[in-house]
């Protein structure tokens, strides 16, 4: 198989997840019209940073004039799970020259995290084949997210009030997307259940802060009862 059918299968098995992705890309690009900011300044950022929900994040702190460090570690926080991602990953493409893992770090987002990981603990990829396949994904997702950003750029001029219209649901649809295929086991559905009853209660909390507390009740709880399984099996 060539590199370039291994790409496609990264591709086409991100298509689910790229058709979510795509009004989330046409209302960050209207978002950024409706708050004033340069249309290039938008599609840039789509470019360089490509990051999705951090984005959208920095984005209304600019917005507000917010002051830079704030701005850095607001987004620095919120893309902390990607820290987990590599983690993850670093035993299928350690063995890759330098700068491929650099270009597969750009490149790491939520959607092909979740399109290729299972593919590599089912087998469908492998250590030879995977970075090829993950190439694919990533691809498939950039042009998809900047091609729907100067869209929404365009559309957010054409058609006032679009950023009003609603299409932030598509980022809570895509990541319940992402989820969904991992809960199989208990402690998949302990992590999410906590996370879940706790960001209820920590509603209230100032500054989002309660969605930062959810998360790590949330991941906590899943280490816990993965390591309580692990003691399980081995006594039995």
């Amino acid at each position: 198989m060539t590199i370039l059918q291994h790409m496609r299968r990264g591709a086409v098995a991100s298509i689910p997840m790229i058709i979510g992705g795509v009004p989330f890309g046409l209302l960050f690009g209207s978002l950024a019209s409706s708050y004033g900011l340069s249309p290039w300044f938008a599609v840039a950022m789509s470019a360089i940073v490509f990051a999705g929900s951090a984005q959208f994040v920095a984005l209304g702190l600019i917005a507000l004039q917010a002051p830079i460090w704030v701005i850095v570690s607001t987004t620095f926080i919120v893309n902390l799970r990607h820290l987990l991602y590599a983690a993850d990953m670093v035993k299928y493409v350690k063995h890759l020259p330098m700068p491929v893992r650099i270009v597969m770090g750009f490149g790491l987002v939520d959607e092909t995290y979740a399109a290729l990981r299972p593919m590599y603990g089912a087998g469908l990829v492998d250590e030879e084949t995977g970075h090829k396949v993950y190439l694919g994904s990533f691809l498939a997702f950039y042009i998809m997210w900047n091609t729907t950003t100067v869209l929404g750029v365009l559309s957010g001029e054409l058609i006032p009030g679009m950023s009003e219209w609603g299409l932030e649901f598509a980022m809570v649809a895509t990541f319940i997307g992402i989820i969904t295929p991992y809960l199989k086991t208990t402690p998949f559905w302990l992590c999410m259940l906590s996370a879940g009853v706790s960001s209820l209660i920590l509603v209230d909390l100032p500054n989002n802060l309660g969605l930062l507390v959810s998360a790590v009740i949330g991941v906590t709880m899943g280490i816990f009862a993965d390591q309580k399984s692990n003691v399980t099996r081995a006594s039995a």
